[in-house]
């Protein structure tokens, strides 16, 4: 006797899966990792254009990076666990927040253009998120 299973390609009836989901989270992930490792190297030569201190681009550079990880991880499960995907969107949904604040804040001494920047981050990260909850509703409806 066979039992159904299915692979992170296709379903035992052949259909494929929603993948919006799944692609979400990898882009996510390698522009998590990108900006982790622009924050990084160029830390110090964000301090001018910017505003951002290099005290604060080094640990949101490091974590940038263990988030990158972690998006990568839960994009290769062969299934994707619907706490973790929502959890992603909560994450971004809470970042893109903070990356208002901070822009209204006195925290960072940003530029004009620092301050576009952040916020130009914000809205990118504000729509990963809602793309990875189409992705995850998606997923959803196709019983996975």
């Amino acid at each position: 006797m066979t039992t159904p299973t299915m692979t992170a390609q296709y379903a035992v009836d052949g259909r494929p899966p929603s993948s919006l989901l799944r692609t979400v989270l990898l882009i996510d992930a390698w522009s998590t990792l990108v900006f982790g490792v622009f924050l990084l190297a160029g830390g110090s030569w964000l301090g001018g254009p910017l505003g951002l201190p290099i005290t604060w681009s080094v640990p949101i550079g490091v974590a940038m990076l263990g988030g990158a990880a972690a998006l990568g991880l839960i994009a290769g499960y062969p299934r994707i666990p619907a706490r973790l995907a929502l959890t992603v969107v909560a994450g971004n949904l809470l970042g893109g927040v903070a990356l208002v604040l901070l822009t209204v804040s006195d925290l960072l001494p940003l530029t004009g253009f620092g301050t576009v920047f952040v916020l130009f981050g914000a809205v990118l990260v504000v729509v990963g998120a809602a793309l990875e909850f189409i992705g995850y509703r998606r997923y959803q409806a196709d019983g996975r």
